[in-house]
């Protein structure tokens, strides 16, 4: 069967009513499961991905350096796991060490933003030539949409540069939100527009394009059409609530705090316990070529709040078992800190965080040298730590599947998934 035969996943073709149409094209049915995942009792069943955006210091944070120079003025803090100390920021997230899952050897060649954030959310590095498909749109395509009324992948910040559905069907990428505190926008009709007035223009729509998608069939056409349907049923669907934060009580909203990455993960919590697949957050504000130490005096906290507080609701509301929550960066900051007093890029070796469904908890994989410079022991590329975590989500990231260009990619890119960390 050649692509253009394949029949339309049109699971999540509400995605377009955000403008999420990157990409083109559509994969075959995902069916075989790879071996590391089949192994693996409590597959995810929904994601929570939190993406660092700036590249976040993994001395400062989940892997510093005690008694060294290259420590700095971050204080090193003693977690619940014997051993294992993190940076002074991350004071709670340090009390729930034995639900996190700390990956400490990730290293990449890439040390540029904009194609490290690539590579990190596709497991590929950024040609030309083609856009290659970001996680959440690849567990959507191959899990599906849990709920009929909401979108599948939903995209927490600006969605600048984000690759999107890649070379997949458009309807799988992802629904931005700009911001937490505003959900989706654009939901309601206009006050001069009648139920009964809307629904003819809806029909007369419907005649007019009528001639064009017979004389045109195709995927793409098909999956333009689904958007108005179900476009049409969320707009009266109770399920828009879930992207109003407003509904939480006072006492909920301020445990997670007002910064970005606190609303972030209220909504990716809301969003999930509805019915979305896959939520992704962004928090940015990690580039600190100056002043480290004081910039850390502001994201650190923030991050551990919202993270903190994003496990433990999870927990409490039965949902820990079923998410896998991730904590990604696209790299690491030096060890040595420069004439600004802050820390430049370092792709040599960073750390990253995984939580919850499919994965050990309490476990600590690898290690960097003792200046934080290089990886140590389990060196861990981009693509074994996505490999991971589509093993822990139960997709077949073995399994090859061809773009239209016709070379083939993988799930993960290919990696090696790391055993020591699925459940």
């Amino acid at each position: 069967m050649t692509w253009a035969d394949q029949p339309l996943a049109r699971r999540d073709a509400f995605s377009r009513i955000a403008r999420a149409t990157l990409g083109v094209g559509l994969l075959p049915a995902l069916s075989h499961c790879l071996e590391a995942a089949a192994a693996t009792p409590a597959r995810a069943r929904n994601i929570i991905y939190l993406m660092m955006q700036g590249a976040m210091s993994h001395i400062d944070t989940f892997d510093p350096k005690p008694g060294r120079e290259e420590q700095g003025e971050t204080k090193p803090i003693r977690t619940k796991t014997p051993g294992i100390v993190f940076g002074q920021h991350l004071e709670r997230l340090a009390g729930l060490s034995e639900r996190l899952a700390v990956i400490r050897s990730l290293s990449t060649e890439t040390g540029a933003h904009e194609q490290g954030q690539y590579l990190m959310r596709t497991s590929y590095q950024m040609i030309n030539s083609i856009r290659h498909p970001a996680f959440g749109s690849w567990a959507v395509h191959a899990m599906g949409r849990i709920s009929k009324d909401l979108p599948g992948y939903v995209l927490v910040g600006n969605g600048n540069e984000h690759p999107g559905a890649g070379f997949l069907d458009p309807s799988l990428g992802p629904v931005p939100i700009a911001d937490p505190t505003k959900g989706l926008e654009n939901t309601k009709r206009p006050g001069y527009l009648s139920e009964k007035s809307f629904t003819r223009r809806l029909a007369l729509a419907e005649k007019i394009d009528r001639d064009f998608k017979e004389r045109y069939p195709g995927p793409e056409v098909q999956a333009y059409n689904q958007l108005y349907k179900d476009a049409v049923r969320l707009l009266g669907s109770v399920d828009l609530q879930a992207f109003d934060i407003s509904k939480e009580k006072p006492e909920m909203r301020a445990r997670y705090g007002e910064s970005k990455a606190g609303l972030g993960c209220l909504l990716a919590r809301r969003l999930v316990e509805a019915g979305v697949r896959c939520v992704e957050v962004e928090f940015g504000g990690w580039d600190m070529h100056r002043d480290v130490f004081d910039e850390m005096e502001e994201k650190g906290p923030q991050l551990d709040r919202a993270l903190a507080t994003l496990l433990e609701d999870l927990q409490d509301r039965g949902l820990l078992s079923s998410t896998l929550v991730v904590l990604a960066t696209e790299f690491g900051r030096t060890p040595r800190v420069n004439e600004n007093a802050g820390r430049d890029h370092h792709p040599g070796v960073f750390s990253c965080v995984l939580a919850g469904a499919g994965v050990q908890a309490g476990a600590v994989y690898g290690a960097s040298d003792e200046r934080g410079f290089s990886p140590a022991r389990d060196a861990v590329s981009v693509a074994d730590f996505n490999t991971t975590i589509a093993a822990a989500c139960g997709l077949p990231c073995g399994k090859e599947f061809q773009a239209p260009n016709g070379r083939p990619f993988k799930i993960g890119g290919g990696g090696k998934p790391i055993a020591a960390i699925l459940s």
